[in-house]
């Protein structure tokens, strides 16, 4: 059993899977330090989470055993570690129920996984002969949100600026969810992607996206979520999202930093044309021309991060034994419950939705005029993590009209006892600045 206690108005099921947190936080070492002579507290996990010895053990035996180049030897350690990279995208599409293996690319992380989508629009744009759902001009346009991380902001406005075609975004309402009155006039025959984030890293929002779906369905355009702060913390299943691309980065689910993911439609991913030019990428090579090899290889010039990836799926075989949906429950009830507690703090205001319902384990607030940095100084001083600023999403903070956040965010080692620690430093800030 996880060490909740589950708040008042939660729903109570018996067939809820659980887990032993305190189980889970002995497989973290750096769960064991402390800080500025405090329990470390840490509350930042949607900036990057902490890797079990699982995973470490993973990375380090693979440099310290198998360590070697892939797809490129035929002698035996070259042999281990083409398979191992290879066992671990295999893991990668089972844990998002991809339809085929060869649909997962690696990349260095999300936004690299994005910006290769965007620059495939970019090359397509320049050939006459491109599949015509990847080329872009003047009148054509891109849709994203005002809720987006700037990594699925500003690649789609450097293509715009590219290609002449316009980019267009759903606001944010007062409560922090995508505000979709004016979807039939915003997503129209005019529109060849929509990029959104699934959920949001800095409002916690988990965007529902069944009607934008539909529409993007309706008028023949392609859906890319950004799920980089959903893949670590609830079941994923991109057939029945029904999408075309989905990214998310290894660091924050228990993995390496260095590695990341773009889960791409067989068929989109085919007639895409390469971003990246060089080894491994290629079918044939002469002085005049070069023809390129099928996806995942197209989009994987180079040495790949071969250990991150391996421990990428060394991270995937934690979660999958743990549950992804007892994470989701778990993470659930430490949402209810922090925003029960923080309500409790005195000129505290939330950013986002005000229930758990429809929002994940990230809450970011402000206290009073106190700005964030010192906020998070003085939590600092109590050993309390958390981030503060503008968390790559400053068009979240000019709509709400704060130049920072304060943010808390929370993974499967959190306990409501952190949450307590953050609350009672909070009142530290309190007497500090009052």
């Amino acid at each position: 059993m996880t060490s909740l206690t589950i708040p008042a108005g939660m729903p109570q099921y018996d067939d809820v899977p659980r887990f032993d947190v305190a189980a889970v936080r002995a497989d973290f070492p750096i769960l064991d330090r402390e800080v500025n002579g405090h329990p470390l507290v840490y509350l930042d996990s949607a900036n990057t989470s902490h890797k079990p010895r699982q995973v470490l053990d993973v990375l380090r035996g693979h440099y310290e055993r198998h360590n070697a180049n892939v797809s490129r030897s035929v002698h035996t350690l070259g042999t281990e570690a083409t398979e191992a990279y290879e066992g671990a995208r295999a893991k990668i599409a089972a844990f998002v129920n991809a339809p085929s293996v060869d649909e997962v690319v690696f990349t260095k992380n999300s936004t690299e996984a994005i910006n290769l989508v965007a620059y495939a629009f970019s090359n397509a744009s320049l050939r006459a002969d491109a599949d015509p759902r990847f080329r872009l001009g003047p009148g054509d346009e891109i849709v994203i949100s005002e809720m987006e991380h700037h990594s699925n902001i500003v690649p789609w406005q450097l293509l715009c600026e590219r290609t002449g075609a316009t980019l267009r975004w759903f606001p944010v309402t007062e409560h922090g969810r995508l505000d979709e009155s004016g979807l039939d006039d915003l997503v129209t025959e005019r529109t060849k992607l929509v990029s959104l984030v699934h959920m949001s890293n800095i409002l916690g929002t988990v965007n529902a996206t069944s009607r934008i779906t539909q529409r993007v369905r309706e008028v023949g355009a392609l859906l890319l979520l950004d799920c980089s702060q959903s893949v670590p913390h609830l079941p994923m299943d991109v057939v029945d999202y029904d999408v075309d691309f989905i990214v998310f980065t290894g660091h924050k689910m228990c993995g390496p930093t260095g590695v990341g993911v773009l889960w791409g439609r067989s068929e989109l991913l085919a007639a895409m044309p390469p971003v990246l030019g060089g080894g491994s990428m290629i079918e044939t090579v002469s002085m005049a021309r070069s023809t390129f090899a099928a996806p995942p290889a197209r989009f994987e010039a180079g040495t790949p991060p071969i250990a991150e990836a391996v421990a990428l799926g060394a991270a995937v075989d934690y979660l999958t034994g743990i549950g992804m949906r007892a994470i989701q429950w778990h993470e659930k009830e430490l949402t209810a419950y922090a925003l029960d507690a923080l309500a409790t703090v005195p000129g505290l205001r939330i950013f986002g939705p005000a229930t758990p319902v429809g929002r994940g384990g990230t809450i970011s607030f402000a206290l009073g005029d106190v700005h964030p940095h010192d906020v998070g100084q003085v939590l600092d001083s109590l050993g309390v993590q958390v981030r503060v600023g503008h968390h790559c999403a400053k068009p979240v903070c000019t709509r709400f009209g704060v130049p920072a956040m304060t943010r808390a965010s929370f993974y499967l080692y959190t306990t409501t006892e952190e949450i307590d620690a953050l609350v009672a430093g909070l009142e530290q800030v309190r007497k500090v600045f009052e």
